[in-house]
Order: C-alpha cells, then structure tokens, then sequence
C-alpha cells in the first residue's frame, strides 16, 4: 500500500513530540521472525498492519512462503514493523506487547481479519476485542495504548527502514544473502515471484 491510501505518519515527530528525544530501545522492540538464524537469506517484510496488500500477501502467499521456504530452513524472515497510520502502530505497540511466542499468531489474526476491525465503525474497539482474545486483559490494552515511549520506538525504527533501506511503500521485502546488498520488492508479488528473488539473492 503507499504511504497516500490513509493518513500517514509522514512526520512522526509532530504526532508523538520528543521523537527525537527517544530512550534506549524497548526490548519489545526485539526481532520478531520465523526461520533458522543461519539461514543463508534473510527476508525483511516492512509492513502495516492496516495495509490491505500486505493482508493480501499474508492470506494468499506466507502459507506457502512458510512451508517452502521458512520451514525447510531456505530463509529467516523478519517483520519490521512500517506504520502507515495511527491505528497501524497502535496495532503494532499491542502486538510487540504480547508474549513473543504470540507475536506470529497475532499479527497473522490481524492480517487476516482486517475488515472485521482496522475498517470497523469502531476500529479501536474492534482491535481491543482481538487483543482480548490473545489474553491482553482491557485495563493492560489501555495501558499499551498510551505507552507512548513503545510508539515512539516503533515510529523511531520505520524512520531508520526508511533512511537505510529507503522503503517508501507496504508491503516491501528486502532480500539479502550474507554480506552482498540487499535488493528490495515491494507489493504483494506471488510466491513464484518470492521464491525468484531468494535464489537471486544467493547469485547477487
């Protein structure tokens, strides 16, 4: 999805003051993925979670992404967390404040049922009932809502996606083989199209 589809966070540091000012990372913060460590390519997904085409992609092309390619040790890959709105990333604060052996299940229960919460009458309500489902009581729901120090991480971190490895759109994966560069694809690309360019990160 680009950045234009919904209100974006195009200058994080006038939504959440003190962007700048910013602590050590949260260890929420931490890496969140699937496959070996020592996998000889590692995938980065940039993704919102309020992106209709990265919903598209988990729900048509990770299942087989995951049982092809992940599970028999071909890649790692990674999620980087990519707000295009202010629901987006508090979707994000919710889902890296759950246990990390969660993290996979949930996000994938987001993806997958956009429409019943991200373009709900009630988004946030709807997006509290999905966290309650996960076993994030109310009261610990609100508290995440208003950790601003996790969104500020969060915003801090889609900042560096977008210096580094100028990601401008969601979904954008970015392939790399040990130390060459990496190359980037954005849109939700068909697996055949995914599994391409893991044999042309090798050969880069």
């Amino acid at each position: 999805m680009s950045p234009t589809r919904r209100a974006i966070l195009a200058a994080p540091a006038l939504l959440l003051p003190g962007l700048a000012l910013a602590q050590a990372p949260d260890p929420r913060l931490a890496e969140r993925g699937v496959g070996p460590a020592d996998a000889p390519v590692r995938v980065q997904e940039f993704f919102s979670l309020t992106c209709s085409h990265c919903a598209a992609f988990h729900r048509e092309v990770f299942p087989k992404v995951k049982a092809e390619l992940v599970d028999k040790g071909a890649i790692r890959l990674i999620w980087r967390d990519f707000p295009l709105d202010r629901l987006a990333l508090t979707a994000a604060q919710v889902a890296r404040s759950l246990p990390e052996g969660q993290y996979e299940a949930f996000i994938g229960t987001l993806l997958n049922n956009q429409d019943r919460w991200a373009f709900s009458r009630d988004p946030m309500a709807g997006l509290a009932q999905m966290a309650g489902l996960a076993g994030m009581p109310r009261p610990k729901f609100d508290e995440v809502v208003a950790d601003d120090s996790l969104a500020r991480a969060i915003l801090e971190q889609r900042s560096v996606a977008e210096r580094e490895y100028e990601i401008r759109a969601t979904p954008t994966f970015s392939f790399r083989a040990g130390d060459r560069a990496p190359r980037n694809q954005s849109g939700s690309i068909p697996f055949e199209r995914f599994q391409a360019l893991v044999e042309e990160a090798k050969k880069a």
